[in-house]
């Protein structure tokens, strides 16, 4: 990945106001989020990201951070951020499907092969003024974003009930989804996608209320479901959730300039470097499952050709639905995948 540089007009204005940052009142914002404490996007974005702002400012940009739900519900944390409650919100648009419909583009299956790939592509459409995703998906929200996270290729994680050899055993199985895309995605390939939120997977796995969930293996640790955890696929791409810190347009009209700058760059940083992260701890977390005797599932070429073909056709659906609503969404799609390309 190519590193971020700072204009020199940015970098010297930056430079000079944390130079005199001490003799300034301090700026604070309140940042908040769903995920329990441990969770990979909190140590590998999250935290990171507060901490580049915090040198970047000299210590001048205060931040107070609310993890776990504390200010709100995943759902709740977009008006909440809209409404002033809190400043840069866990904006997650699968939680939000209605109001952010065309950002699941990022979720698709089957459409990248790393996290960089897709967390780039998204970023190009989404993190500046004038990308595709900003122009038809925050703006309108009021929102933008500040930086972004996605997991690593989504895997079909299944407790002791269920049992897979192939393919075609995964159909009829009960598994936990996030929602939009997903959700597309199981009944596309015969499963049935189950609603619920993260910290209630353990317990609807444990008692066989759902047969597993969609999750790369990161997150599968990041929840503590290693223990009851049989198998596995691996080597699959069903999908991803994105999820974006995003501050109200109206906060950051308030913000001085300099204020602004460092946000921008602290998130062009996070959002390249944290990617990179990403992959290498999935390549870890999936050499500690086997460790632990998880069985993992490689499929054949026949059923690979399934799958694919299925995945594939969740995108063309998925297009041609919003289309419907009157929605941009093949625009939105061809959008993405041009932007895919150009981030391989």
């Amino acid at each position: 990945m190519k590193r971020i540089i700072l204009s020199s007009v940015a970098a010297i204005a930056i430079a000079g106001w944390a130079y005199g940052a001490q003799a300034q009142g301090k700026v604070t914002l309140r940042v908040a989020d769903s995920l329990p404490a441990g969770h990979i996007i909190s140590d590998t974005s999250t935290k990171p990201w507060i901490e580049l702002v915090q040198k970047l400012s000299n210590g001048r940009i205060e931040i107070q951070y609310y993890p776990a739900e504390q200010m709100g519900k995943a759902k709740d944390l977009l008006q909440l951020t809209q409404a002033g409650m809190i400043d840069v919100g866990y904006v997650g648009p699968s939680y939000i499907s209605e109001k952010m419909p065309l950002s699941a583009v990022a979720e698709l299956p089957g459409s990248f092969s790393s996290t960089c790939q897709v967390m780039s592509a998204y970023w190009e459409l989404a993190g500046r003024e004038g990308g595709y995703l900003y122009e038809h998906e925050f703006k309108p929200n009021k929102i933008r974003p500040l930086f972004i996270a996605a997991l690593p290729p989504y895997q079909a994680v299944l407790g002791g009930s269920a049992h897979v050899a192939s393919a075609a055993d995964l159909a009829g199985k009960k598994l936990r989804a996030s929602g939009g895309a997903q959700d597309l995605t199981l009944h596309k390939l015969g499963m049935v996608p189950v609603r619920m939120a993260p910290p209630e997977i353990y317990e609807a796995m444990s008692r066989g209320t759902t047969d597993g969930t969609l999750l790369s293996f990161v997150s599968v640790e990041s929840y503590k479901l290693a223990d009851i955890t049989k198998s596995a696929t691996t080597g699959q791409n069903f999908g991803t959730v994105m999820v974006t810190y995003s501050i109200s347009d109206a906060k950051w009209r308030g913000l001085p300039k300099e204020v602004q700058e460092i946000l921008k760059s602290a998130g062009d940083q996070i959002t390249r470097s944290a990617c990179q992260n990403f992959d290498a701890q999935e390549t870890a977390a999936t050499e500690r499952l086997k460790a632990q005797g998880v069985k993992f599932v490689t499929f054949g070429k026949e059923d690979q050709d399934k799958i694919d073909a299925a995945t594939s056709q969740v995108a063309l659906d998925w297009a041609k639905a919003l289309d419907q609503r009157g929605k941009p969404g093949t625009a939105t799609l061809e959008a993405f995948r041009a932007a895919l390309a150009k981030n391989k």
